[in-house]
């Protein structure tokens, strides 16, 4: 296996600069997640590192190799897309065993191979069939395996789950997770699903705009988000982001209320943000805030609320009591659970 290092990768169409100036280091073994909005770049870094997309400026190295200038063919990774770009006319195990055909590997060896990654994706019994006679699970679990048969130094994931429906997705995620651990490969698998990041990655990779935001393990960015975009990005539901200003002792967020929040604000701070993520906001008695609607999932429920103009809140309760739309109810935060940030910069302040 082998790592992945990206060094000040720049892409550009024209005039327009869409990846700006990357730098990245992916361990050998590691499964990294790209993930961010529509249109932040991930899909086009992860095409650079593939071969499909020019790199306008800056170095791609694949274990020792610098393969910037290289073909996709001679770069020595396999890649999965969104599509599974199968062959109808052809069996399960014709699809995945093609690549080797057109290389002119021998048939005993593809046969080989082929079987192998059929046990570990647990397809034998589909080998005969068509793509037509399976499930999109199925057909996802056919292209993943054309790619082990080729045996490729990096594995590259380009949302490959968002076919399928939310069932085949969990399924789906615990399939490569488990791909994952059994074969020990490099992966790179690119995402806007900041759940499936979350619950695949070993490292994840918050982009925006084509600039990097953060990267960290998955517990870390959700722990200790370096600014807003990653705070309001990482964790479902998302981070209560809410305007404060400071005060003597702490700080005012009206949209949790008149309370002061203790904790220690920078003599220089000005215009805050306070993030709260929705289980750390509790319901007390009182009448400041209406709530708007209920989720109730079973074992949780969000609540959504709002304080007259102010931002709406959600607040995660535990059990099978919920507060009922209509109702009133006031909050609090423990000072400890709380995020500060510069709302200028989008920088946390620590």
């Amino acid at each position: 296996m082998s790592g992945v290092n990206l060094n000040s990768v720049v892409k550009k169409y024209g005039e327009t600069q869409v990846i700006h100036g990357v730098d990245l280091n992916i361990e050998p073994g590691e499964f990294c997640v790209f993930v961010g909005p529509s249109g932040c770049g991930k899909s086009t870094l992860l095409r650079m590192i593939a071969g499909l997309e020019e790199t306008t400026s800056g170095k791609i190295h694949i274990g020792a190799r610098d393969v910037t200038r290289l073909d996709p063919a001679q770069r020595g990774v396999a890649m999965v897309f969104q599509t599974y770009a199968l062959y109808p006319h052809m069996s399960v195990a014709e699809n995945m065993g093609f690549g080797l055909k057109m290389t002119g590997h021998p048939k005993a060896e593809i046969r080989e191979k082929v079987a192998k990654a059929a046990e570990i994706l647990r397809l034998n019994e589909y080998l005969t069939r068509k793509p037509k006679a399976l499930s999109g699970g199925q057909r996802q679990r056919v292209a993943i395996g054309r790619a082990i048969v080729r045996g490729p130094e990096v594995f590259l994931f380009d949302e490959p789950l968002s076919n399928l429906d939310a069932e085949l997705r969990v399924e789906m995620r615990v399939e490569i997770a488990r791909l994952h651990r059994e074969i020990g490969a490099t992966m790179i698998y690119v995402t806007h699903d900041q759940v499936e990041a979350m619950t695949l990655a070993d490292k994840i990779v918050v982009l925006r705009g084509g600039r990097v935001e953060q990267v960290g393990a998955p517990l870390d960015l959700y722990r200790d988000p370096d600014n807003l975009f990653v705070a309001g990005f990482i964790g479902s539901p998302a981070m209560n982001l809410v305007e404060a200003k400071p005060v003597e002792g702490g700080v005012v967020a009206p949209a949790l209320g008149e309370a002061v929040i203790p904790c220690r604000v920078p003599s220089h701070a000005q215009d805050l943000v306070v993030g709260v993520r929705p289980q750390d906001v509790q319901i007390t008695s009182g009448d400041t805030h209406r709530v708007e609607l209920t989720e109730a999932l079973g074992g949780v429920s969000f609540i959504h609320c709002a304080l007259g103009g102010q931002p709406k809140l959600i607040i995660e309760t535990k059990g099978s009591h919920v507060e009922a739309a209509g109702a009133t109810i006031a909050l609090q935060v423990d000072p400890d659970t709380i995020f500060l940030f510069d709302k200028t910069s989008g920088h946390r302040l620590r």
